[in-house]
């Protein structure tokens, strides 16, 4: 099994931190599916073969897997073996997981290593001690129940088949797996902070346990021109290095303007790691009811991106297809992106920073029970860890935890309410520079901003409620509005099947192109019209399985000419003119 010349994905899979000596796991692992959960139990670990092989990092219910099996799984196993570079001889082997959906257990060489659960975060172990000499075996087990409402399961459908705006589930490895050689001190993370107005950044390198004393540099630069750098002492586990740049390029939309960032850590006068990372100098904020970025009022023209693919699934087959779903919403006019229902891998979110492509970072937290207990001990971690990971993207432009917890008055609990509210406030405490959407859709606790999702198809309609009349009134939710922003954050969903079948989608569907093109054109425009509305996020940008709403085919094929969507989402927003004319 070492010898595997195809390895899918083979790009380093973590951009904002790389280093020279990682091995891909990608390519061809042994498979088995354990309906009984039978497996710990059996001790599969320690068995020499499994039933089956399977490509990673394709889940198996993906083509791309080689599986392609659609039920339900409540358990499933991976193996592969490996022998290390010599070259590695002395490091620290660390094991990494892009994503496993959803509680995964790893062993090497029949040891038991770790646990992680989450389905949509990153995470990793230090192998070292369970190595031996010559060929390892690494060994998988991921628990998946997507029903239980013990976990996020995003748009992953809860029936047999994908049914409305649920789509085919993704269970175990759905990301690049990879090993990396590091000495025994190490850095593990790099949190960029800009202060565009300034000038500067502040770098916070986060290093390993037993670090305290070492010394970390910092040298940046822009297009290979040298643009600064600082010095700092590790203290408990982090250095705080400040970066005044000799010049200023700032990050904007359409403008994807990266410094990159060489980072060193030394003990005594030995250079023990080097990493390589970038960062992007730009600022966001809430004003007059507007989004601004870079001091400016940007109407936020977005668009619902479920990140799901044909062949598959939740894993775009290659990197390029991740710059292209990006490439394409621009062409429609779209300055960026909902992330709907779905954390997101580092490589969609490297291509929007280098595109200069504003999007909302958004958790899967559909099918997960919030009513008790069990909901934030399932869901917070997982979510903390992301913000962890993804805080230097300047492409994230705003976080919103949840979407979607309807209230009706009679199912809502306190329980709920304090749920909600304790996600907001952590999510601001873990990143004071974003503003927080509580739960997107009409039943906020406390946000920072208010947003609806309104699917009216009429245009008249939506003119007299958004352009011509009181956007602030009063909807049956938690939370009456008290001044925030506003945002109409899922809107449209046209229904238009390419291939002239029912399909599903809101509304019903234009008998021609020229009445879609009408209606489209309508109800954004009663949105651009609006001088207290911040942006909008129609639905969506493609469809998926049976949801037809999209502007593309689930294949990513034009079903409308974009230059005249572009030509309508494109048209200068009423609070543009009225926030930058001040």
């Amino acid at each position: 099994m070492e010898n595997i010349k195809y390895v899918p994905r083979p790009e380093y899979p973590r951009p904002q931190l790389q280093r020279k000596e990682w091995l891909s796991l990608n390519g061809i692992w042994q498979f088995e599916i354990d309906g009984g959960i039978d497996g710990f139990d059996c001790e599969y670990y320690k068995r020499d073969s499994l039933a089956q092989e399977i490509t990673v990092p394709f889940c198996p219910e993906s083509e791309l897997s080689g599986i392609g099996h659609k039920g339900f799984m409540p358990c499933v196993w991976y193996r592969r073996t490996v022998t290390l570079p010599q070259a590695w001889d002395g490091k620290q082997i660390l094991l990494h997981f892009g994503a496993v959906d959803y509680h995964a257990t790893v062993w090497v060489n029949g040891q038991y290593v770790g646990e992680h659960r989450g389905g949509y975060s990153s995470f990793s172990f230090d192998i070292t001690e369970q190595l031996q000499e010559g060929e390892n075996s690494i060994v998988l087990a991921a628990r998946d129940d997507a029903r239980s409402g013990r976990q996020p399961a995003g748009k992953q459908s809860e029936l047999y088949y994908s049914h409305q705006c649920s789509y085919t589930r993704t269970t175990g490895i759905w990301q690049t797996v990879w090993l990396e050689a590091v000495n025994k001190k190490y850095i593990t993370n790099i949190k960029a902070t800009p202060d565009a107005e300034a000038g500067t950044v502040l770098l916070e390198i986060k290093t390993s346990a037993n670090t305290i004393g070492c010394r970390a540099t910092a040298e940046v630069s822009f297009a290979g021109r040298p643009m600064g750098g600082a010095s700092g002492t590790v203290g408990s586990f982090s250095a705080f290095l400040p970066v005044t740049l000799r010049e200023k390029h700032l990050w904007d939309v359409g403008a994807g303007n990266l410094y990159d960032v060489t980072v060193t850590l030394y003990d005594g006068d030995t250079a023990v790691d080097e990493v390589e990372s970038y960062f992007g100098l730009r600022s966001v904020g809430l004003k007059d009811g507007a989004f601004l970025l870079n001091g400016r009022a940007v109407f936020g023209r977005w668009v619902l991106d479920q990140g799901f693919y044909p062949d598959g699934i939740y894993t775009a087959p290659t990197d390029e297809a991740l710059k292209r779903d990006i490439e394409l919403s621009m062409s429609f006019g779209f300055n960026g992106a909902r992330l709907h229902e779905k954390i997101f891998e580092p490589r969609y979110l490297y291509w929007a920073d280098k595109l200069g492509y504003l999007v909302w970072g958004e958790h899967a937290n559909w099918y997960l029970n919030i009513s008790n207990g069990d909901g934030i001990k399932h869901f917070l971690p997982e979510w903390l860890e992301a913000i962890e990971r993804d805080y230097s993207h300047p492409s994230i432009i705003g976080w919103c935890p949840f979407n979607e917890t309807w209230d009706d008055g009679k199912t809502g609990t306190r329980q709920d309410n304090l749920v909600l509210e304790t996600v907001y406030h952590a999510t601001k405490a873990a990143d004071s520079t974003r503003p927080v959407i509580d739960t997107s859709g009409n039943y906020h606790v406390v946000t920072d901003i208010y947003d609806v999702h309104d699917y009216e198809q009429n245009g008249d309609v939506y003119h007299a409620r958004y352009a011509g009349g009181d956007i602030y009134e009063t909807w049956p939710d938690r939370q009456q509005h008290h001044g925030e922003p506003y945002f109409v954050s899922e809107y449209g969903g046209i229904k238009w099947p390419e291939d002239g079948s029912a399909g599903w989608g809101y509304g019903d569907a234009p008998r021609t192109k020229e009445e879609f093109f009408a209606r489209y054109r309508a109800l954004t425009e009663a949105l651009l019209q609006s001088e207290n509305m911040l942006g909008f996020c129609y639905t969506q940008l493609y469809d998926v399985e049976q949801e037809v709403n999209g502007l593309l085919t689930y294949g990513r094929e034009y079903k409308f000419d974009p230059k005249i969507i572009y030509e309508i989402n494109t048209q200068e927003a009423a609070i543009e003119k009225r926030v930058n004319k001040k």
